[in-house]
């Protein structure tokens, strides 16, 4: 087994840095996912407040809000993962680069929320 590599601090500190911002999209996707969940109870709310029946109320948010909080939980997950890989990674002298089968399956999933945001905000008539 080789000993470790001496890695530069800034090295270390940018792969850290990447961390926190997995961190911080996962705390916002899962606040998001809150958010949209709530939205679909104040929506019943109203609905019972203003004696007027809206036709699937709260539906949507009431399954796009929990899958929004599920995606937070992997992203944090794949955070942590890849923080583990290019620590490894560094320590061996090693470049370890994401799969691209990794990122088009990420774009794919921001696409996928981005059309399912778009019926939302406006269904198609």
């Amino acid at each position: 087994m080789k000993a470790p590599l001496d890695v530069p601090p800034t090295e270390v500190l940018a792969n850290e840095r990447t961390y926190l911002a997995y961190v911080r999209t996962a705390i916002a996707l899962i606040a998001f996912g809150f958010v949209i969940a709530r939205f679909g109870l104040f929506e019943r709310e109203i609905a019972v407040v203003a004696h007027i029946t809206l036709p699937h109320a709260g539906a949507v948010s009431s399954i796009f809000g929990p899958l929004m909080s599920i995606a937070g939980v992997i992203v944090a997950l794949f955070g942590a993962y890849r923080y583990a890989v290019a620590d490894r990674g560094l320590r061996e002298g090693k470049t370890l680069a994401l799969r691209p089968f990794v990122a088009y399956i990420a774009a794919i999933a921001v696409a996928a929320v981005g059309v399912i945001v778009a019926f939302i905000i406006a269904p198609p008539r």
